[in-house]
């Protein structure tokens, strides 16, 4: 198998910095892990974020006077909202204690599993249910006939969850290695 040599390339392979006139490899395979584990950060900042907006009405998407606290639902606005062909559906639920209560809880644990890279399998699956949800409640979308955000942080949560991305810059390593995790391994 051939290689292609870069101008930037020295002796030590494609990947080699040299720091203080020591050379250093960065493998691809670290590159990936700290790319997905800043994908698995910044997904949790996005779901902890509208926790937090919706909570105490920090103003970005949720004024202080339809915050949680304040008495507002936090699926009132979203799911009220709703016209796609899914709007029966979606508006029956706009505004139920019951389903404040799941959305909440959910943006809170999904965003802190991610944030802490622990229990990332099932943080993974309640978050792409989510994000499936939330993209049938936006059809039809107003810039893709098919595609939004939505659909591609479900598919990114699944993919963080097998490649174990709360591995790196997270607590997945010291959780994998806890009895009840060894034992239930859908925990990790």
């Amino acid at each position: 198998m051939s290689s292609i040599s870069h101008p930037a390339s020295s002796a030590h392979g494609p990947y080699a910095h040299e720091h203080a006139g020591v050379a250093t490899h960065v493998s691809g395979e670290a590159v990936a892990r700290y790319s997905f584990a800043g994908v698995r950060l910044l997904l949790a900042v996005e779901l902890l974020w509208a926790f937090g907006d919706k909570l105490f009405g920090w103003g970005m998407g949720t004024p202080s006077d339809g915050a949680w606290i304040n008495g507002g639902s936090p699926t009132e606005g979203f799911l009220g909202g709703v016209e796609g062909p899914f709007a029966g559906f979606f508006g029956s639920m706009a505004g139920s204690a019951v389903i404040d209560w799941l959305f909440m809880l959910s943006l809170l644990g999904i965003g802190a599993a991610l944030a802490l890279g622990i229990g990332m399998r099932i943080a993974a699956g309640a978050g792409a249910l989510l994000m499936l949800l939330m993209w049938m409640a936006s059809l039809p979308l107003d810039n893709n006939p098919f595609v939004d955000y939505h659909l591609v942080n479900a598919v990114l949560l699944v993919g963080l969850a097998a490649f174990l991305a709360g591995d790196t810059i997270g607590l997945g390593s010291w959780w994998a290695r806890l009895p009840l995790v060894r034992r239930f391994p859908v925990l990790r």
